[in-house]
């Protein structure tokens, strides 16, 4: 079975999902939207799509461990993915991810801030991947 990963974003949220055998995480897109009907309504074709067994969600944790209002709207997201999904939804630290996603978007030679849906779709699959560890 898969597992769905989800940088979650105001604005961009990207989107990785595992392979069956849930060793590598691979980017699917970056959902472009401020509404969180229509981000979760594409979230739901994606997921009849791959079958998940469950949700990773990047949790934006402050650098020292604590919770901020980044994390409270990403509470409100994941309450209402739940809902909708019925799907366990695994809140997991995202701290650094998007340093990583930049730093491999340089190192490929490209500008991070030209590659805004790279990056979000980069950080997702980093979230994912130091879960499956």
């Amino acid at each position: 079975m898969r597992i769905l990963g989800i940088d979650y974003g105001d604005v961009r949220t990207g989107i990785a999902i595992s392979d069956p055998m849930q060793m590598i995480a691979t980017g699917l897109k970056t959902i472009n939207t401020k509404d969180m009907n229509v981000l979760i309504e594409e979230i739901k074709l994606i997921i009849k799509e791959y079958n998940p067994e469950k949700i990773i969600i990047g949790y934006p944790k402050n650098m020292n461990g604590t919770v901020g209002p980044r994390a409270e709207k990403t509470d409100m997201f994941i309450n209402e993915l739940s809902t909708h999904t019925n799907l366990p939804v695994i809140r997991w630290d995202e701290r650094l991810s998007s340093v990583m996603a930049h730093k491999t978007l340089h190192e490929k030679g490209k500008s991070p801030s030209r590659n805004k849906d790279s990056v979000d779709r980069i950080a997702a699959c980093y979230i994912l991947q130091s879960y499956l560890g």
